[in-house]
């Protein structure tokens, strides 16, 4: 569904996007994270054909954006993280205004309308006024106002930016019932454990490059592993915690840290060697109280994908 091919922007000497090749597949909920300045925004508004490039090109099912923007922008609702709207329309009427701007008809305009007010959980103001709704109420209203046209892409930069985690919540439903019918969404935000709840694959950017493109799955391999984490209800004696130590180095591969009642071991995650390992620790008799692995959090994986780019690209 979405295309880079050596993809640059540059403003003066600055490279907003270096060379960004990227693809994702239809259906995705892909992620966009990286710092301030990566490059996350200029990419979005080039796909959205809101920017033209300095080279390369932007597919978006399989039509480009950059040669044929017109074609490119009936597959494409943007919503830039700050969506204007007016404050004395209400929000039917603000809807139908837009949806007059891309062409509906009026029949089909109230159809289409009841569905996206149902969809992003805003048929109960339906006559409210804008001014009247909520931070989240708006940006749900914005969310509706950039399917109008029903896209096949969805771009989302920032669009839970100023909510509370309620509205925060009911966002991340609207996305995953977007997904489920059939769309393709591709969201930024700093907020980077909502990414990891709803996104099903995401992009790290640093300095307008690719650091990191897949799955939180193909993310976490890249790094250590998921390290098995121990917990005991107490610190057991010298002689227990040898043995414990000395089986566990051989089946596992790897020599367990112990900290009195925390041992971890750095070792890749196998589900039988796991299982094999709790049993044996309870043979022995060890006070074992927790016995899982340690995955990396988004913000974790995200340090250390950009540390690890930012060494690399010092050498």
């Amino acid at each position: 569904m979405i295309e880079c091919i050596e993809l640059v922007k540059r403003y003066g000497k600055t490279q907003a996007v270096d060379h960004l090749n990227l693809h994702v597949d239809a259906g995705e909920i892909h992620g966009f994270v990286g710092p301030n300045g990566a490059g996350k925004t200029t990419a979005m508004r080039i796909l959205a054909t809101l920017c033209a490039p300095t080279a390369g090109d932007a597919r978006v099912d399989g039509v480009s954006a950059v040669h044929q923007p017109q074609q490119a922008r009936a597959r494409v609702g943007y919503m830039p993280d700050f969506f204007g709207v007016y404050d004395n329309l209400k929000a039917w009427e603000y809807l139908d205004f837009y949806a007059g701007c891309v062409g509906m008809d009026a029949k089909a305009r109230r159809k289409r309308i009841d569905a996206l007010l149902d969809l992003t959980a805003l048929s109960g103001k339906r006559e409210a006024y804008v001014d009247q709704l909520s931070r989240g109420m708006k940006q749900r209203l914005c969310l509706a106002r950039a399917m109008l046209h029903d896209p096949k892409l969805l771009i989302l930069d920032e669009p839970a930016s100023g909510m509370d985690p309620v509205a925060r919540a009911q966002m991340r439903d609207i996305l995953r019932e977007i997904a489920r019918m059939g769309k393709t969404v591709l969201i930024s935000s700093h907020i980077l454990p909502e990414l990891s709840e709803v996104c099903t694959s995401m992009t790290v950017l640093q300095r307008g490059k690719k650091a990191f493109s897949g799955t939180m799955t193909e993310l976490e391999k890249r790094l250590h592993g998921a390290p098995l984490v121990i917990r005991l209800t107490q610190t057991p004696d010298e002689e227990l915690a040898r043995r414990a130590a000395q089986r566990l180095s051989e089946l596992l591969g790897s020599a367990p840290a112990m900290e009195e009642d925390v041992w971890r071991i750095e070792t890749q995650e196998d589900v039988q060697r796991d299982a094999q390992a709790l049993r044996m620790l309870m043979e022995l008799g060890v006070p074992v109280c927790g016995f899982a692995r340690e995955h990396a959090t988004l913000e974790q994986a995200f340090m250390e994908v950009t540390g690890a780019y930012e060494a690399q690209s010092h050498l």
